[in-house]
């Protein structure tokens, strides 16, 4: 387990190098452990697929062309 002192702390990209490793890494003061830093369980997750919208909109509306009511209300703004 990779461990960094607190003086060390100004040295960001290396810890986060090992916490988006999915290290723990130890934090010490004159060698004596303070806290352990764990990285996020989600953080190697990939993102949600998102459904697809505009088959969803088909099988409710179907082909029908709703009109855009209110842009056309308000003129030229």
């Amino acid at each position: 387990m990779p461990s960094v002192n607190i003086r060390q702390l100004r040295d960001t990209r290396r810890l986060k190098a090992w916490l988006r490793a999915g290290k723990t890494v130890e934090l010490r003061e004159r060698d004596k452990l303070i806290a352990r830093i764990v990285p996020e369980r989600n953080a190697n997750q990939k993102p949600a697929n998102w459904p697809n919208f505009e088959t969803i909109a088909k099988e409710i509306i179907g082909e029908r062309v709703l009109p855009n009511v209110i842009l056309e209300d308000r003129g030229r703004y």
